[in-house]
């Protein structure tokens, strides 16, 4: 007959509040703030992302940018283009390329449906965030279409619109 344990097991402790927000997930790394200004964002997909050691460090510490950056799809695969990561602060000779040409991981059916909706006219994949899930960088990519000038304005035209709304109601509240 087994012995019985009279050790009590303690529930793991919590993760320390001193550890930083983006690592963990409660933050963005890298956000395109400007794609949803110069795009109508039709579809949003998580994907995964090709990166170094340095590079998934320069992430975690907030060197990330996406302004420019975009998705193509060649030869079966898909790519990020202009996406702009910081040298690490600590590397060495080995450090990374900002700008180098990064492949992004995706189901093969997800990619063939992108190949067929990239190729109509005017759509394009553009990142929107850079995120940490589960210890691992993960990538938001949009199929989007490019705005024109009336279509920004008009979108102008609705959000403050719908801001004095906002206020006008809150306004009668009190």
């Amino acid at each position: 007959m087994p012995r019985q344990s009279t050790q009590q097991t303690r529930p793991s402790p919590e993760k320390s509040p001193r550890r930083d927000p983006t690592a963990s997930g409660q933050r963005d790394a890298a956000i395109n703030r400007i794609a949803s200004h110069n795009y109508f964002l039709l579809e949003k997909f998580e994907c995964g992302l090709v990166l170094t050691g340095t590079e998934v460090k320069s992430v975690r510490g907030g060197l990330a940018n996406l302004k420019d950056s975009y998705g193509i799809v060649k030869d079966g695969e898909l790519w990020l283009l202009n996406a702009h990561v910081g040298p690490y602060q600590h590397g060495n000779i080995h450090n990374h390329a900002p700008l180098r040409t990064r492949k992004v991981l995706m189901h093969k059916e997800e990619i063939r449906k992108l190949i067929g909706k990239t190729q109509q006219k005017g759509l394009t994949l553009i990142p929107t965030r850079l995120y940490f899930k589960n210890g691992k960088v993960k990538l938001e990519l949009a199929l989007a279409k490019g705005k024109q000038l009336w279509d920004k304005r008009e979108t102008e035209r609705r959000r403050t619109a719908d801001k004095e709304a906002r206020e006008a109601i809150r306004g009668r509240k009190k």
